[in-house]
């Protein structure tokens, strides 16, 4: 199995997604800032369907939030929406975590973090993601793609755990991945940095 055309088919159908929800445009609709980010955004999107949204807006408007959340449960198939109020808490967001069955009944699960613009997490994810690209290699690529398609099924290991492990630890597959996390546990993934 050729793991890089994998990884290039997941992704095509990833952007597909993306495309047919029109959830970016939702969230513009309201006036916020909408950036990618994670795997999808680093071409390192591999089994788990997965999107990663953050949206920016100048103040988080909760009646606003749910009513984007509103229009994209009232025109998509989504099977569970997830509402997490943050505003009060150090990150000042609010978090939407949904699943999305697409037209081959494929269930995808969409972050959308709605952040206020200039709090103190602001565009911090959009610079691990850009720095993760700027990292890889050819090599690098194959073996977070490897490592991700090697954990077992039901097995939830975030991204940045694994970037961390290969881009620090020089982690190598999936067994050597477990044992670097046993001994080296990424405490808190916003502070870290490839």
């Amino acid at each position: 199995m050729d793991i890089l055309k994998l990884a290039e088919q997941n992704q095509q159908i990833a952007w597909k997604v993306l495309e047919d929800t029109r959830i970016i445009p939702a969230w513009e609709r309201i006036g916020a800032i909408v950036n990618l980010v994670g795997s999808l955004k680093s071409g390192l999107l591999m089994k788990n369907r997965d999107i990663d949204i953050h949206i920016y807006t100048d103040k988080l408007n909760i009646a606003q939030s749910f009513s984007v959340m509103q229009e994209l449960a009232e025109r998509l198939s989504l099977k569970e929406i997830r509402y997490i109020n943050g505003i009060d808490t150090e990150e000042e967001c609010i978090e939407w975590h949904v699943l999305y069955e697409d037209r081959d009944e494929n269930i995808w699960k969409f972050d959308m973090i709605h952040i206020r613009k200039e709090s103190k997490y602001d565009g911090t994810v959009e610079k691990v993601t850009e720095a993760v690209i700027k990292r890889l290699t050819p090599e690098i690529r194959r073996t977070i793609l490897q490592i991700k398609y090697d954990v077992p099924d039901g097995i939830m290991i975030p991204g940045i755990e694994i970037y961390h492990a290969v881009f620090t630890g020089g982690v190598k597959n999936y067994e050597e991945l477990e044992q670097w996390r046993r001994t080296n546990p990424l405490t808190n993934s916003l502070d870290w940095l490839p």
